[in-house]
């Protein structure tokens, strides 16, 4: 069995398969009627009495009605959401602030297919924190989600990839869940209209930045002592999710019960059910490295790849893909199994994935779905980040270890 491997850092990582079978395909069950014969002599004469159906079960009843169910009976993103706040499983607060968010990829992805017509293509001509050439759409997006998180009143601090500090949302003090989010990952594949996503995931309030609004610090100092609230392990996150721009645009989301997609039916705007309690394959058939670093990676991993390239138990060696957007790699991975990798390399000693913002709501859904997420040494959601890392939006770890398919 394939085992996902992760390379170096938290900014390092392997995703692997999932290590349990997929959920068994629910079987459709049909009424069988059969007749019941009765026989009654009379004067010589044998008779057949009427044939009657057994009397249904409530189950088969059941059963009867989902079958009724009709091409219009669609779950949307809005209805689910509500259902899982009556379950118990989110409050009120953190409905809205997902509601904000998928109204935010709705914005996105209506500017990225028109970015072209548009003029929305090309570099803004500024650098971000990450030491990134910015995209146009790169600063529009952060915007966008900046704006949508504000406006729901139920985010007290949001960190963007783009940002070089959390930001204290003045708006909404009242307001306790910290968003963390990449607004376009895989930028640099705009220009030639090829998957781009946006990542994002949610922290509970911490008792050490909730706003006192009789504080006569200034907006400054207070985003000083919040810094330490945005900077919590993968394993506190209550929500993560992506939405994945491409030939359909696709919300998914784990509450930390299940991972769900949601795809946009342009029809009429909504994000529509079509995954249910995804399940990543037993087995995969795909790695995805960047193998133009080839020879700038240690010889374990050279090792590794060498291998996989090797015909497996069923004569084939695995098929390499790469997109060069997390997003797309994760989401074929949640669907078809296989093996992703962002390692170190001699010219960047801690890869290019970013803890807060990528790695750690990436590594929720993977477990969520079965998978296994870590940096070649330990589970990715127990790193900790550090406060310059959050500041300087790089990883510091670089432990790196392999293990064998």
């Amino acid at each position: 069995m394939v085992q996902a491997i992760s390379t170096s850092s938290c900014c390092n990582i392997l995703f692997s398969k999932s290590h349990r079978s997929t959920s068994p395909h629910s079987l459709h069950r049909f009424n069988h009627y059969s007749p019941s014969f009765a026989h009654r002599i009379s004067t010589g004469v044998q008779r057949k009495a009427l044939e009657l159906p057994l009397p249904e079960t409530v189950t088969q009843q059941v059963q009867n009605k989902e079958q009724r169910k009709t091409q219009f009976a669609l779950e949307n993103l809005t209805s689910w959401l509500l259902k899982q706040e009556l379950a118990g499983n989110i409050d009120a607060e953190l409905t809205i602030v997902l509601s904000s968010i998928s109204l935010a990829c709705k914005q996105i992805a209506s500017l990225l297919q028109r970015s072209s017509i548009i003029n929305l293509t090309g570099g803004q001509g500024t650098i971000n924190v990450q030491g990134e050439d910015q995209k146009k759409l790169d600063v529009i997006s952060n915007e966008l989600f900046c704006n949508c998180l504000r406006s729901s009143g139920r985010t007290g601090i949001i960190a963007s990839e783009e940002e070089d500090i959390p930001v204290a949302v003045e708006e909404t003090y009242s307001g306790n869940y910290i968003v963390v989010f990449d607004p376009i990952d895989g930028s640099a594949n705009i220009d030639t209209a090829l998957t781009t996503g946006s990542i994002f995931g949610i922290y509970g309030p911490d008792e050490q930045c909730l706003i006192d609004l009789d504080d006569t610090s200034t907006l400054d100092e207070a985003r000083e002592k919040c810094i330490i609230n945005v900077c919590q392990p993968g394993r506190n996150l209550l929500v993560a999710g992506y939405c994945l721009y491409s030939s359909s645009v696709v919300f998914t989301i784990s509450l930390g019960k299940g991972v769900f997609a949601f795809t946009l039916d342009p029809t009429y705007g909504e994000f529509v059910l079509t995954h249910e309690n995804i399940k990543i394959p037993e087995s995969g058939k795909i790695y995805s490295f960047n193998e133009g670093n080839y020879d700038l990676w240690d010889d374990k991993l050279k090792n590794y790849l060498d291998h996989l390239r090797q015909p497996g138990s069923n004569g084939k060696p695995y098929s390499g893909r790469y997109i060069g957007c997390l997003v797309g790699e994760i989401h074929r991975m949640l669907l078809r199994g296989g093996i992703y990798g962002n390692p170190k390399n001699k010219n960047n000693k801690n890869g290019n994935l970013r803890l807060l913002y990528e790695c750690a709501p990436m590594s929720f859904l993977i477990e969520q779905a079965g998978g296994t997420a870590i940096d070649g040494v330990q589970r990715i959601l127990d790193i900790v980040p550090e406060q310059h890392v959050i500041l300087a939006g790089t990883p510091t770890y670089t432990n790196f270890h392999w293990k064998p398919r």
